[in-house]
């Protein structure tokens, strides 16, 4: 995800189904407090919140 790749060039490499990746993503966004509602690319702003975590 934070090489930007979409759903499906993730299940492709990791050899696991679309919406695996799907519940999986959700479940990252979930845990780091990333509403449906929040402004911005939610991806984009789960690889910064991690980072910001992690730094």
């Amino acid at each position: 995800m934070a090489q930007g790749y979409d759903n499906s060039t993730i299940a492709d490499r990791l050899v696991i189904t679309h919406n695996a990746v799907h519940k999986h993503i959700g479940n990252i966004f979930a845990k780091l407090g990333l509403a449906v509602t929040d402004s911005g690319h939610r991806r984009v702003l789960a690889v910064l919140t991690y980072l910001a975590r992690t730094a």
